[in-house]
């Protein structure tokens, strides 16, 4: 039988084996894997979004567009 692969928890960084055992892996316990879903549902964590220069605003104009008002 293979021996389980050590992984530090992502909440606190103890080390569990990944195993089938393990209800809660990659996380240590039950209490880590709710304190890390709670940060979820409190939006700690975020995706970083780079904005589309390219995409329409609320009125249909791109970001690149004018007002289509000649200043000159």
């Amino acid at each position: 039988m293979a021996k389980a692969r050590l992984v530090s928890c992502p909440r606190c960084g103890a080390q569990v084996a990944w195993s089938a055992d393990n209800p809660y892996r990659p996380f240590c316990s039950e209490r880590c894997k709710l304190i890390d879903l709670g940060d979820w549902a409190m939006e700690k964590y975020r995706v970083p979004v780079e904005e589309d220069k390219d995409a329409p605003d609320a009125k249909g104009r791109t970001k690149n567009q004018g007002s289509g008002i000649d200043l000159a």
